[in-house]
């Protein structure tokens, strides 16, 4: 069965991308699944999120179980952008199916430096994560501010001609950034980051935790961002949130997707993308076994 697909400037294999943030750079891949079932199963890769300069992320606790869910407050941690390239990047590539950088910066220079330094790196796209504060806004998150976006997106496809995709925040004016996006150059959306939440994580002392809520919880959230945003841009959209099975991804390809990706599940489970491949394909056959139309 062809599970392949196009995202504007990119094909894939399949529709089953890794998430940012999820699956590490490379350096456990290779120990949870052979290079045969990487090729066949995973359409594409995309990095946690790199800046310019190395990120040490935010002191623990930085993880906080929910009921379905998950909250994080890990803070972009990360190697930079040299050593991503001299360390991680080579590793990541020779598993041979296409890798997307996703991009962090607190200011659109950034972004753009970012984007220039990796366009003689033999990386497929770029995924910016706009859900981060933009410091020369007085640090006001650059999903709030569709002007802002305009410029970053039609900035960074100026000097990238490749693949480029915008992860969304959920929240903010969502519609009109993601037509913003459309309009802006953009190739794809993500539709979307994780949600902002908080968690009591001591009584006695009082101490909470603020960070994003990602997994299945969010699903039903997203879901509705996916169906409602597909209907008002032409670009397509990948959907994240809160995909654990082959029946959830499946859910999001009939709501609008072109493609999705895993996070959250990759943790607790590092081989999900094969299960929900699997599930997926049998899903897809019983439908089809129903319909003249597949």
């Amino acid at each position: 069965m062809d599970f392949s697909v196009n995202l504007g400037l990119l094909k894939l294999k399949t529709p089953l991308m890794l998430a940012s943030g999820t699956w590490g750079l490379g350096e456990n891949l290779d120990k949870f699944f052979s290079l045969k079932e990487i090729r066949e199963n995973i359409g594409a890769l995309v990095t946690k999120g790199i800046s310019i300069n190395p990120r040490k992320g935010n002191p623990p606790p930085r993880l906080f179980e929910t009921p379905c869910g998950l909250i994080n407050f890990i803070g972009v941690e990360n190697p930079g952008i040299k050593e991503f390239k001299k360390s991680f990047l080579p590793k990541i590539k020779k598993f041979g199916i296409p890798v997307i950088v996703n991009l962090y910066g607190e200011k659109i220079e950034e972004f753009l430096e970012l984007a220039k330094d990796l366009k003689k790196e033999k990386v497929a796209g770029l995924e910016l994560n706009i859900s981060c504060p933009n410091v020369e806004k007085g640090g006001i998150y650059f999903s709030y501010d569709p002007k802002i976006v305009s410029e970053l997106v039609r900035k960074v496809r100026k000097v990238w001609e490749r693949f480029l995709a915008v992860k969304l925040s959920p929240v903010g004016p969502v519609y009109e950034i993601a037509e913003i996006c459309e309009k802006s150059g953009a190739d794809a959306i993500v539709v979307a980051n994780t949600y902002p939440a908080l968690a009591v994580i001591s009584l006695k002392p009082f101490k909470i935790l603020q960070g994003g809520l990602s997994g299945p919880a969010i699903k039903p959230l997203t879901l509705r961002l996916v169906y409602e945003i597909s209907k008002k841009i032409k670009i397509p959209v990948i959907g994240c949130g809160g995909i654990i099975s082959g029946k959830d991804a499946l859910e999001y390809l009939l709501s609008g997707a072109k493609a999705f990706q895993i996070g959250t599940t990759n943790l607790i489970d590092p081989r999900s993308a094969i299960k929900i491949m699997r599930e997926l394909k049998e899903f897809k056959n019983g439908l089809c076994d129903k319909s003249d139309t597949c």
